[in-house]
């Protein structure tokens, strides 16, 4: 709620398309808090094997799902080639991340939790990129 408090209160806010920008800040910034806790976990796996990729992925998901949020949080109008191009970023890794961890949710519990938090995430920016 407080996202969406925020933008409205912000005097270069966007009408209706406020709300939609809020759900993806905050389905970005679930998504970043949930991909450090799974590439964590993953690292205290004894055998990482396969999870290396998933790792990665997660540390990617975490830069750009965080970059994308950030950006977002400041409503700009005259830049929205600017947004355009972190929600496609955000939307990209999250769909990719989410279907690696979707290959370990059978395994761990993170994965799946993961693999959801990221399925949001993409699904939150995709909302976006058709609004805008």
């Amino acid at each position: 709620m407080s996202t969406t408090e925020m933008l409205h209160a912000h005097p270069r806010a966007e009408g209706p398309l406020v709300d939609v920008i809020a759900r993806c800040i905050d389905a970005c910034r679930d998504c970043v808090e949930t991909c450090i806790a799974c590439a964590d976990a993953c690292l205290a796996i004894e055998e990482l094997g396969d999870l290396r990729r998933c790792i990665r992925l997660d540390l990617d998901c975490v830069e750009i799902c965080g970059a994308a949020a950030n950006v977002l949080s400041r409503p700009r109008a005259d830049e929205a080639w600017a947004v355009r191009s972190i929600v496609e970023a955000a939307r990209d890794v999250a769909e990719r991340c989410g279907a690696e961890c979707e290959k370990h949710a059978s395994q761990h519990e993170h994965c799946r939790v993961c693999a959801e938090a990221c399925r949001r995430c993409e699904r939150a920016s995709a909302e976006l990129l058709a609004a805008l």
